[in-house]
C-alpha cells in the first residue's frame, strides 16, 4: 500500500519510521531569516556537539525521548495551518532525515533545518540554516547547500572565527550574527558596530524569548 501526496508515492512502511522526538510545537519562528513566520517545530533528541551555553541541554541524550512515527508527526502537524516545518535539535543531522523530509515535502510543507552541520548531510530541504560551533568541526558537504549562515556569538572572538566559512558559502547565502541570550547585553553593542562596518551581515535576535513564547 502506498500513500500519495502531490503525485509522489511513498511506501507505507516509510510512515512507520520513528525518530526520538523531544518536543513538537506550533509557534512563531523567533530568529534568523524567517523570524516572524508561523512554523511548526520538531525538536529531535541527540546532540554530540556540546555547547556549554546551550539552552536545551535536555535534548542532548538520544535515548531518553519517545520514539514517534513519521505518521504521528504528520498527523499532529496537519492539525495546524502551518506551511513551514522546522527540524531542529539537539543536532538533527545525527539522524537520517531523508524519509521524514520526503514525507513532509510530499504533504506540501516547506522543510527547514537548523544545524551545526556536523555528521552526514541528509534530508530534502527548502531552507538550510547552518550555525557552526567551535566545539565540533562541521562536515563541508553542507557548505554549497547553505541558505543561511547564522553565528551565535558568545564571545567577540567568535566573529573572527566564523569568517573562515564565509568564502565557502553560496553567493546568495544570508549572513547573520546573533547574540547568545545570556550575553546579549554585552554582545549586542559589539554586533551593532560589526554590522555597521560589514553591512553584508545582518543581526538576528531571539525574538521568541522577548515575546515569551516557545
Amino acid at each position: 500500500m502506498e500513500k500519495t501526496f502531490k503525485d509522489i508515492k511513498i511506501p507505507s512502511e516509510t510512515f512507520a519510521i520513528t525518530y526520538p522526538l523531544m518536543e513538537s510545537f506550533y509557534t512563531i519562528q523567533g530568529e534568523g531569516q524567517f523570524q516572524g513566520h508561523a512554523a511548526y517545530f520538531l525538536r529531535l533528541g541527540g546532540c554530540d556537539v556540546g555547547c556549554h551555553w546551550c539552552d536545551v541541554k535536555e535534548s542532548w541524550p538520544i535515548d531518553t525521548h519517545p520514539q514517534v512515527t513519521i505518521h504521528q508527526m504528520l498527523e499532529d502537524i496537519k492539525n495546524t495551518p502551518t506551511q513551514i516545518v522546522v527540524i531542529t535539535g539537539g543536532e538533527p543531522l545525527m539522524h537520517n532525515l531523508d524519509p521524514l523530509t520526503e514525507v513532509l515535502q510530499a504533504a506540501g510543507y516547506r522543510t527547514h533545518i537548523e544545524t551545526s552541520g556536523v555528521g552526514e548531510f541528509t534530508g530534502y530541504w527548502d531552507w538550510i540554516c547552518f550555525s557552526p560551533k567551535k566545539f565540533k568541526k562541521p562536515n563541508s558537504e553542507i557548505f554549497p547547500k547553505v541558505d543561511e549562515l547564522k553565528l551565535v556569538v558568545f564571545h567577540p572572538s567568535d566573529i573572527e572565527w566564523v569568517q573562515q566559512f564565509v568564502s565557502q558559502m553560496p553567493t546568495n547565502c544570508k549572513l547573520l550574527v546573533q547574540p547568545e541570550w545570556s550575553k546579549r547585553d554585552d554582545i549586542s553593542p559589539i554586533l551593532v558596530d560589526f554590522v555597521k562596518n560589514n553591512p553584508q551581515w545582518n543581526i538576528s535576535i531571539q525574538t521568541h524569548k522577548y515575546l515569551q513564547i516557545p
